[in-house]
């Protein structure tokens, strides 16, 4: 008896199957709602940390309703951005849910940044107000490019006013974001006026353990909606306490990451994105709500993707398929 073959699958042969951000954030809907009904597996992520600031982490989950399960495994190293390298890169693997042989390897770092501003526009779509129309970006890197991209498919997004450390950074973003979706992108030189006055907020630099945050209470508007990518890392807790409702996308994994010394200004969340997307908690109630979501990336985000990458491979006959 043998056990076939595995589907192989480059960041070039992931990326040619063109899987829509609007498609995936539509995937990631649904599989919040099921989340939110307790009809996903999906354990806390371990992970091993072989510099400062660094992560490797195993990333498992299961979603029946997508028949997808799988593994993630996932690194972030803020050093490599020096050398030239990519912040975050990895392999994802998917298994068949009724015989755990592996069915496909495939480059997870394009599946990472698309997910990831997916969720940030779930998130918007129910704790944003409907006629946001201005967003400020802090950290202009592959994040700040992909929740861009996210929310311009849920909102009629007007400006942009876009920060980096580096200002030549936020100049090549504001340049190529603008001509990419035909939305005004301007580069600030300030951190506040990346965030002041917005409907909408993105914060995606590096993830850091011990963080020196520079937001300051009050620059968050009523009535604005911000994403933390980043943690805590550019938000001070006098900040994040102003918030009317601070969800996250996974509480159990908040838990898991305050135990390892993150988020020790954060307050507790009032709600998992699964619960608020299956109706069981409300998302924004009023127009002056200050709404912020942490989403700290999960598993089932990816596994939601990569079904579908791997279902469109198949069809679209991409990839190299290997003996097992």
């Amino acid at each position: 008896m043998t056990l076939g073959s595995i589907l192989y699958l480059s960041r070039q042969e992931v990326e040619a199957t063109q899987l829509s951000m609007l498609e995936i954030i539509q995937a990631l809907e649904a599989m919040f709602v099921e989340k939110g009904h307790g009809r996903v597996e999906m354990p806390p992520k371990p992970g091993i940390h072989t510099r400062p600031d660094a992560f490797i982490h195993a990333m498992p989950a299961y979603i029946p309703s997508l028949e997808s399960a799988g593994v993630k495994w996932v690194s972030g190293y803020p050093a490599n951005q020096a050398k030239g390298l990519p912040y975050i890169t990895g392999l994802l693997i998917l298994n068949d849910p009724d015989t755990g042989i592996p069915l496909a390897v495939m480059d997870c770092t394009w599946i990472t940044a698309q997910r990831t501003g997916a969720a940030t526009a779930v998130a918007a779509k129910y704790l944003a107000r409907p006629e946001s129309a201005t967003v400020g970006i802090v950290a202009c890197g592959v994040q700040g490019r992909s929740n861009l991209e996210a929310l311009a498919c849920l909102f009629d997004i007007q400006k942009v006013k876009a920060f980096d450390l580096y200002p030549e950074i936020a100049a090549r973003y504001a340049r190529e974001m603008s001509e990419q979706f035909q939305i005004e992108v301007e580069p600030v030189k300030s951190l506040a006026a990346a965030v002041k006055g917005l409907d909408m907020v993105v914060t995606s630099g590096p993830i850091l353990l011990n963080p020196t945050p520079e937001i300051e209470a009050g620059w968050l508007a009523p009535g604005a909606f911000a994403s933390l990518v980043d943690f805590d890392s550019a938000w001070q807790g006098a900040a994040l306490r102003e918030a009317d409702k601070l969800a996250t996308d996974d509480l159990a994994q908040l838990g898991y990451y305050r135990q390892a010394g993150y988020f020790r200004a954060t307050p507790e969340a009032y709600a998992d994105l699964g619960e608020i997307a299956a109706g069981l908690k409300p998302g924004r109630e009023s127009d002056n709500e200050r709404t912020m979501a942490i989403n700290l990336g999960l598993a089932l985000d990816d596994m939601a993707t990569a079904i579908k990458v791997y279902q469109r491979a198949k069809a679209m006959g991409i990839g190299t398929e290997l003996p097992l």
